[in-house]
């Protein structure tokens, strides 16, 4: 399973990098909103940025709701980078859009997916990647992982190459049922990306070990 990151943060886009198990980043207006980016250049210079730090794909999602203007402004971004993946959304216009980038060779992220049936369509449509919101889900009470692995097994049976991004990861234990459920990403705070560390026994085991050379070697 992939490791993206899921921000707009340099630093720590930087630090996950430097981790070594890095494989991409996801942003979107909010976590722009977040960093205190503004302004259309600001945000496409922003990307550019990202791109320089990261191997691996980067979504870059658009604004726009009509049909027309999802194109212009997808191919605008797919313009600043070849790792760019354009972000749309789960929404008739966006579906429609998808179709036409799928066309022309650009990857798409659909996003703000909920349900099997949205899933269906934008594989249907040629999305490369698509992204069922889990943390989302867990606050209106249903279990966000049982719906990515019912994508995982709809694609699995009908032989769809759509990647399954699990979204609105939380906490580590998020990406451990990402894992049992079979997504292809998992898009996370560098948080839970760094819980997978720890663990009680492994600070025992470490204590002990230099505790024991320290004893023989004084």
């Amino acid at each position: 399973m992939k490791f993206f990151i899921d921000t707009a943060n340099l630093k720590q886009i930087k630090e996950a990098q430097e981790l070594g198990v890095l494989d991409g980043v996801t942003t979107n207006p909010s976590l722009m909103a977040k960093e205190g980016i503004k302004g259309t250049e600001n945000i496409k210079n922003h990307y550019k940025q990202i791109c320089e730090i990261v191997d691996g794909d980067v979504s870059a999602e658009v604004i726009s709701t009509e049909y027309k203007r999802m194109i212009a402004e997808g191919e605008e971004l797919a313009e600043l980078h070849n790792q760019i993946v354009v972000k749309i959304p789960m929404i008739k216009d966006g579906i429609k859009a998808i179709k036409y980038f799928a066309k022309k060779g650009i990857r798409t992220n659909c996003t703000l997916v909920f349900s099997p049936g949205q899933a269906l369509l934008a594989a249907k449509a040629g999305a490369y990647y698509v992204s069922p919101f889990v943390g989302r889900l867990d606050d209106i009470s249903y279990n966000g992982m049982d719906l990515v692995a019912q994508i995982v097994n709809i694609y699995n049976t009908y032989g769809y190459n759509t990647q399954v991004l699990a979204a609105s990861i939380r906490h580590t234990m998020h990406i451990i049922d990402a894992l049992d459920s079979g997504a292809d990403v998992a898009t996370c705070p560098l948080s839970a990306i760094l819980g997978l560390l720890n663990h009680p026994l492994t600070d025992i085991g470490l204590e002990k070990f230099i505790a024991d050379y320290n004893s023989v070697n004084k």
